[in-house]
């Protein structure tokens, strides 16, 4: 019988002889295991539990904890609630908990839909603490790409800095330096950036989920326990800050998953920013910052596609 590390047990406040786990699912980044335990009151209950070494993996379930109650506390049935994140007591690494749910997808939800849950996330006023900036608390990370989240005034300041320009830097450091793509994003982000984001009006920081590709989504799951309540649309994994609204689609176009229906009820709860003709427009760019990550991630597939986006762009907005 696994037993689990006593900092969990400690944190989760379970008892190690009614407490085990067990290997459940994968990721690319990280080990995913299964809590299984019977509470005092007799209550069987399940959590999920991601590990990894190194710092790096502190920083993203540090990140990934972050971004799932702020997420949760919003909307509280649309992602799990994260409990406990930090470093094993008995052996090296680090973990993070969160409630079990369970990925089986039914035909339909008996909450809300996953376009009016978003809406409804995208909606959430900030907390006054953070003054109505862009940013996040803490560094999240996009795959394993830790993201600069140092808060700004401007949301293109913030787009172009730390996104654009950061991606450039890691995409650098990890394929070397290239002199055709530095010069492509920084065109990007002294023309066409404030060209395409700096007219909007009125743009408040939008809580995101930043990493919505429709493989972290699923309809119909079983939330409580991952194994009774009613099945909800949710959504895990994110690599939450607070945004535009529409950064969220960057990610969520590139690789599909999320039809005409969805878009069309989300922005019946919040409406295309203006100027509404450039809504395409400003999608890709978005993209483009998830091209980059992918090119820092995975080496020169993604180069051409991004190159191409920006000349695209540039061509129309740059001048």
């Amino acid at each position: 019988m696994t037993k689990l590390d006593p900092k969990v047990l400690s944190a989760l406040a379970l008892q190690s002889d009614t407490t085990t786990i067990a290997p459940f699912g994968g990721s690319g980044f990280a080990s995913t295991l299964k809590i299984s335990t019977v509470l005092a009151e007799g209550k069987k209950k399940c959590f999920f539990m991601k590990t990894g070494d190194g710092k790096d993996a502190e920083t993203m379930f540090q990140g990934e904890f972050e971004s799932l109650n702020a997420i949760h506390n919003a909307v509280p049935s649309l992602c799990p609630k994260a409990f406990s994140h930090g470093a094993f007591e008995s052996k090296p690494g680090y973990y993070l908990v969160t409630d079990f749910i369970n990925l089986y997808r039914h035909s339909s939800s008996s909450g809300e839909t996953l376009a009016h849950k978003m809406a409804k996330l995208h909606l959430a006023p900030q907390a006054e603490k953070y003054n109505n900036k862009f940013g996040f608390p803490v560094p999240t990370c996009c795959g394993s790409t830790i993201q600069d989240n140092t808060w700004e005034d401007d949301w293109a300041e913030f787009f172009g800095k730390r996104r654009l320009m950061h991606i450039l830097a890691e995409s650098e450091a990890k394929n070397g330096t290239d002199k055709v793509l530095r010069e492509w994003v920084e065109k990007t982000v002294d023309t066409v950036v404030p060209r395409l984001l700096g007219v909007l009006e009125n743009v408040k920081p939008a809580l995101v989920h930043g990493d919505l590709w429709s493989g972290n989504a699923s309809k119909g799951c079983f939330g409580e326990n991952g194994e009774n309540g009613d099945p909800e649309d949710v959504v895990f994994d994110p690599s939450a800050c607070y945004a535009h609204n529409e950064y969220e689609f960057g990610i969520m176009k590139m690789f599909g998953g999320f039809g005409p229906k969805f878009f069309n009820e989300y922005h019946e709860h919040i409406p295309k920013a203006e100027p509404v003709k450039e809504y395409d427009d400003r999608a890709e760019l978005y993209q483009l910052y998830h091209q980059l990550n992918h090119h820092a991630l995975f080496g020169s597939g993604y180069k051409s596609g991004a190159i191409s986006t920006m000349k695209r762009l540039y061509t129309k907005y740059g001048g």
